[in-house]
């Protein structure tokens, strides 16, 4: 198991770990009796230019879009290894135009009621070697400073110069997704 990365800690992947070209970014998330607020949970991810930009709708992937334009960014359907959610992401293969692929998870408004990220119990964001499953990275739980919040930018993923990195961040919105959306431009 990796060692617990803090908020606001990040990592170079690809600087580290040579030869390095996929990833899978895995989120468990736990709730205790709270079975509705998993339920409407949302994992998503946005491929963002240098100004941090959704490059467009197309590049806002979740489970109504499973994956980016070019297939570099792909929601799995299953999740392994104890991961509630997990996102496969090719680094070789993601667009020159992309600077940044920041993951997400928000409660889905249409049909959650009054459920808020701080009934939690877990919230843990680990970083795999797509080619082995090997653990690289693995936060802190996120969950504990969770409050009225409905959407959180978990980490990211970005460029480094030639190579790539990966931060946990944990920062949450209580505007939930149109919070998000309104941060990164997404047109919703």
């Amino acid at each position: 198991m990796a060692p617990l990365m803090k908020r606001g800690a990040n990592v170079a992947l690809t600087q580290e770990i040579p030869g390095l070209t996929g990833i899978v970014v895995g989120v468990r998330f736990a709730a205790g009796a709270e079975q509705m607020l998993l339920d409407n949970l949302v994992l998503a991810t946005i491929l963002c230019d240098a100004s941090s930009r959704a490059l467009s709708a197309d590049h806002f992937v979740f489970f109504n879009q499973l994956a980016s334009p070019d297939l570099s960014v792909q929601q799995l359907e299953q999740a392994l290894g104890g991961d509630t959610e997990q996102v496969e992401i090719d680094l070789t293969g993601v667009p020159g135009n992309v600077d940044r692929i920041v993951v997400i998870a928000y409660v889905n408004e249409a049909i959650a009621g009054r459920r808020t990220l701080g009934q939690l119990k877990d919230c843990t964001l680990r970083v795999l070697d797509l080619k082995d499953n090997a653990e690289l990275v693995r936060s802190e739980n996120l969950a504990p400073v969770f409050g009225p919040e409905t959407a959180v930018v978990l980490g990211e993923v970005y460029r480094a110069g030639r190579f790539w990195k990966f931060k946990i961040i944990g920062d949450g919105y209580a505007q939930g997704i149109s919070g998000v959306a309104a941060d990164f431009k997404i047109p919703l």
